[in-house]
């Protein structure tokens, strides 16, 4: 079985010449020559950091059967300081062969998909899915398929590739509901964070009738027992997901930002920054289960902390591995520009795996990560067995 500590593939360090931001790429794992995984930037992200979120992302391709490894780009700067996106795109003209060749990358905390393809666009690789495109029997098709599926609009405003990720977080909750017979409407969530996942997931619980009674963001916590106006919060963000609280209701309480993790709530979804739930904060936590919406959400000792009081942990390669899998399905042409034939796909196979997760909880408890690294662990040695492992082919 995999183990959290496992050795990555390849660790690589770089400094800005001109700020001196440090970045780093870790590959955790080849699978076809490929590894799949987004480039983050905040002040403070470190190569242990960056490791943890390979690791979860080899673990998110094995347990979705996607056939590639896990990877993840990190930067140490601050995402808001003006000179951010130069040193995104110096990051990446130096990882350019990498880029050209293995590594398929995407948003993450501090980087936007926009943000990103426009750094690609200056480096006239057009899409930061631009090492599997090329490898493509036509890749200027393939780019046409999946520009169509990321653009495609959905009901709220936005775009398919921006919800995708929120909508498999919305699912696993709504498994966690299934699973253990809660009715919707009866069910509260709290989020942690109310950018592209936390936003996404809050949209599709509110439209399943779930009540969601928390959110923070970075300003603070936003609280309403009786459930949020989801809709109207998410249209008083900005562009770095913080909610402008000149605007909000007179109901709505002002919190401080670490009061989430204590919300009353039947379900936590983290879904901000990783380590968010530590060994120092995981005894105020009151929900019955915690769904990973953010990378490397909770350390081992929270997550053991945790289970020892009976809360069960959906780890971040599954509740969070909508986005991923659906962007390989998209490059594989599996799916295509219809939001309903993504949205059918993504919610059959997460409610199946968080399933799966709970019932070895409910009968035995073991914990969910450890149900879903043997999960992806069988997956792995599958599909790179000699016998059985399939070439990549992108139509």
């Amino acid at each position: 079985m995999a183990a959290r500590n496992a050795e990555p593939l390849m660790r690589l360090v770089w400094t800005d010449p001109v700020t001196g931001a440090t970045g780093y790429l870790v590959v955790h794992s080849l699978v076809s020559g490929i590894a799949t995984g987004g480039t983050r930037m905040r002040a403070g992200c470190t190569m242990t950091e960056v490791e943890d979120l390979a690791r979860g992302m080899a673990n998110k391709t094995a347990t979705f059967g996607l056939p590639v490894g896990g990877a993840k780009g990190g930067i140490d700067f601050d995402p808001k300081d003006e000179r951010a996106f130069g040193v995104l795109e110096r990051f990446c003209s130096f990882l350019r062969p990498w880029i050209d060749n293995h590594w398929v990358t995407a948003e993450d905390l501090g980087v936007p998909q926009h943000l990103i393809d426009e750094v690609f666009a200056k480096l006239g690789l057009e899409q930061s899915y631009h090492a599997a495109i090329r490898r493509s029997a036509d890749p200027a098709h393939t780019l046409r398929r999946v520009q169509a599926g990321l653009s495609t609009p959905v009901p709220g405003g936005l775009l398919l590739g921006d919800v995708i990720g929120g909508y498999g977080v919305a699912q696993a909750c709504l498994g966690v509901a299934d699973a253990w017979e809660w009715a919707a409407e009866k069910t509260t969530v709290a989020i942690q964070g109310i950018g592209t996942m936390g936003g996404g997931a809050a949209w599709y619980l509110h439209e399943a009738g779930m009540k969601v009674v928390a959110v923070a963001d970075a300003a603070g916590t936003l609280y309403r027992p009786e459930g949020l106006d989801i809709p109207a919060l998410l249209e008083l963000r900005d562009s770095y997901g913080e909610i402008d609280r000149s605007r909000l209701p007179a109901d709505v309480r002002l919190l401080p930002r670490d009061e989430i993790v204590a919300t009353e709530a039947d379900i936590l979804v983290p879904a901000a920054i990783s380590y968010a739930l530590r060994a120092g904060n995981q005894g105020v936590v009151k929900a019955k289960v915690v769904i990973e919406a953010a990378n490397a959400a909770t350390t081992p000792d929270a997550e053991a902390g945790l289970a020892a009081r009976g809360i069960p942990v959906i780890p971040d390669f599954v509740a969070n591995a909508g986005a991923a899998a659906w962007a390989w399905w998209l490059l594989l042409g599996e799916v295509g520009a219809d939001p309903a034939d993504s949205f059918l796909r993504l919610r059959t196979e997460m409610r199946a795996k968080v399933a799966l997760l709970l019932s070895s909880w409910n009968l035995d408890r073991i914990a969910p990560r450890t149900t879903g690294l043997r999960l992806a662990e069988t997956t792995r040695s599958d599909a790179t067995a000699p016998e059985t492992s399939p070439a990549l082919v992108i139509p």
